[in-house]
């Protein structure tokens, strides 16, 4: 059975760039009628009819990368950015796959293109200086800097910690091979994998909290700089900044909702608006009720979650 991911090309060496188009807008409708899962299979149509649009590309690339597919999703973005003037958006969320994968230096060449194309682009700048700050802790090939040892340590393989089969067998079937991986791993995205629970979790945060460390360690640095996007694209439109320091309780969320966000430790509203969409649906019992009540109450509010860049 084929890989229902992966798109079929069209082999027969003539595109059909009408029959494409066709595909293409039924896709973006669905997209728009919120139909995610129709408008991924109108886009393999398309892009199966005429891969060299790069329209079609970046549009499956996108939804592909929304619903957790982020192979296909690299692929994908990678064929759009392999031209002489990359669609900017493209490099931006290849760059966010390059970094989740720890691919520092391929995210930040893309980031280079970003900033060099529009110097006054305030993410691009703000993730170049992350991934520069990721590529030097966990990077550095140089063994006389004084980094070496915590380098060494982040590519310390899990399998040399006491961890249960099950935990080591979820963590390799995850492709989270070192410590420095397993810090770059939520709680959320643990337990939003088949067969690992909360045994597992326990046992790994316990392993990590014995060497002073968390889940998601890694993350807090770019974390930190989106919350300054924010903080930064409020105060130019003339909004109040206070309210990005409230509880994420004032927002008067279900019991569903507060416990699925509790996972990702979200304990205020500038936490929240930090994440995306399909960061949220990654996360254990949240489903699209509680993504809609989210965004209605951020939407009052005048916020909204991270987007993708579209």
């Amino acid at each position: 059975m084929a890989d229902p991911f992966t798109p079929e090309i069209n082999t027969s060496g003539t595109a059909n760039p009408r029959q494409a188009d066709t595909h293409y807008q039924a896709g973006l409708q669905a997209e728009r009628d919120g139909d995610r899962w129709t408008a991924i299979e109108q886009l393999h149509k398309a892009y199966s009819l005429d891969p060299d649009n790069l329209s079609i590309c970046f549009r499956l690339a996108y939804c592909l990368d929304l619903v957790g597919e982020e192979q296909q999703a690299l692929n994908l973005y990678e064929q759009c950015c392999d031209t002489e003037l990359p669609h900017i958006n493209a490099l931006m969320n290849l760059a966010v796959l390059y970094e989740d994968q720890g691919d520092y230096p391929g995210a930040e060449k893309c980031l280079r293109q970003v900033v060099e194309t529009n110097p006054n682009h305030l993410r691009a700048r703000l993730f170049l200086k992350d991934v520069q700050a990721c590529r030097h802790m966990y990077y550095d090939d140089d063994p006389g800097r004084p980094n070496d040892q915590q380098h060494t340590l982040m590519e310390t393989p899990v399998t040399d910690f006491e961890l249960s089969v099950r935990a080591r067998n979820c963590l390799r079937k995850m492709n989270i091979r070192t410590l420095g991986d397993l810090l770059r791993t939520t709680e959320a995205e643990l337990l939003g994998y088949k067969n690992f629970g909360e045994t597992s979790l326990h046992e790994i945060k316990a392993m990590l909290n014995a060497r002073g460390m968390r889940l998601g360690q890694a993350l807090d640095a770019q974390a930190e700089a989106v919350r300054e996007e924010i903080y930064e694209q409020l105060r130019s439109a003339g909004g109040d900044e206070q309210v990005l320091t409230d509880p994420v309780d004032e927002l008067d969320l279900s019991m569903r909702a507060r416990k699925a966000l509790s996972l990702l430790n979200i304990q205020t509203i500038g936490d929240l608006v930090s994440y995306t969409e399909a960061e949220l649906l990654g996360i254990k019992n949240f489903g699209m009720t509680s993504l809609d009540e989210v965004k209605e109450k951020l939407t009052e509010r005048g916020l909204s979650l991270r987007k993708l860049e579209e």
